[in-house]
């Protein structure tokens, strides 16, 4: 490995990044992953808000399109507002979304989040940020 960082080349390259992951050029400059322990931990929470951030992509827009739909089909009135938009903080509306949900929601991701860091903690050698073994 070269012992300038490919991404700032005018940088030395950080001593935990060895290039053994997917992607690596040699970017932490702020020095954040002082050890491999570290550094795991860190693409561990950059892979769970990176599938996050695609999970809330996708459903946003799907949402829209499927709430009517999905609401006629089990007896219930939509959602959406008058223009079909979602209830959000932008848009208003999420006094219409019942609390349970939100109570269901957030213990089903602190589960998963629990599970995948006991995972991690647990996790042989052969083990990579993200995997839940599925």
């Amino acid at each position: 490995l070269p012992a300038m960082s490919q991404s700032i080349p005018f940088m030395a390259r950080p001593a935990a990044l060895d290039g053994t992951l997917a992607g690596d050029v040699g970017f932490d400059p702020l020095g954040f992953a002082k050890s491999e322990s570290d550094l795991m931990n860190f693409r561990e929470a950059e892979v769970k808000h990176a599938r996050l951030a695609m999970l809330a992509a996708a459903g946003w827009p799907v949402s829209e399109l499927l709430d009517k739909k999905i609401a006629s089909a089990f007896g219930m009135s939509p959602i959406l507002d008058n223009t079909d938009r979602v209830p959000s903080l932008l848009n208003g509306g999420l006094g219409k979304i019942s609390p349970l949900y939100w109570v269901g929601t957030i213990g089903l991701a602190a589960a998963i989040d629990i599970i995948g860091t006991m995972r991690s903690k647990n996790a042989s050698d052969d083990y990579l940020p993200g995997d839940f073994g599925l």
